[in-house]
Parts: C-alpha cells; structure tokens; sequence
C-alpha cells in the first residue's frame, strides 16, 4: 500500500506549509487524485485517517476530487473522457492518443486555522 508513504509525504509538506504560516491547526485538505495516478482513493483516504492521529491535522477533513482520464486523438482531434482503459478514438478508431488529464496527484488545498 504505497498511499501510506504518499501521505507520510504529505504530512511533512502539510506541517511546513502550517509552520511557515504560524499555524498549529490544519483543518481541511483537497486533493487531486487523477484515475491514472496509480492511487486508490479509499486507501488514500484511510491512510490519511491513520497518519493524522496526533498531528496538527488530528481533526482536518479529508476531500478527494477525482480527476477523469482525459484524452484527445492526435489523428482527428477529438477530446474525450474514457470511463475505462481502452486507449482508442471512439471516432476514428486512432490509437496515436495525448493523455490531457487523469495523472494528476496533488495537494489542491489546504485550510489552516491561524
């Protein structure tokens, strides 16, 4: 379960963040979480729950924005959103395809209480 070091990392950019404000509380947190990123959010989610016992975020709430797999085809140009893994234009049937969206795994937000 990789998402328990995923978030061990985003605790220390959490905390430096809070620091660097003077904050002894974070309360709310939003992350991006594309269908590619290789993270399920349920563990991430659980994780999250774990690591934050006795921290500054003890009492943060935890918001995932999952991100859809985004593609357009280099052939015909047509943008589309793929509910699963089949890498073809549903148009012309291309598979020269640019992935626009669905990788992403980043820290949107974060709420702090000064």
């Amino acid at each position: 379960m990789h998402e328990l070091s995923i978030v061990a990392s985003l605790f220390e950019i959490m905390e430096e963040k809070a620091q660097e404000k003077g904050s002894k509380r974070i309360i709310y947190v939003k992350l991006q979480v594309g269908k590619l990123s290789g993270v399920v959010p349920e563990f991430l989610i659980s994780a999250f729950d774990m690591y934050k016992k006795d921290t500054i975020a003890h009492d943060a709430e935890l918001e995932i924005e999952d991100v859809p797999l985004t593609i357009q085809c280099k052939t015909c140009k047509k943008t589309m959103i793929l509910d699963d893994f089949v890498f073809i234009c549903v148009d012309c049937g291309s598979r020269d395809l640019k992935t626009l969206t669905g990788k992403e795994l980043f820290l949107e937000k974060m709420e702090l209480e000064l």
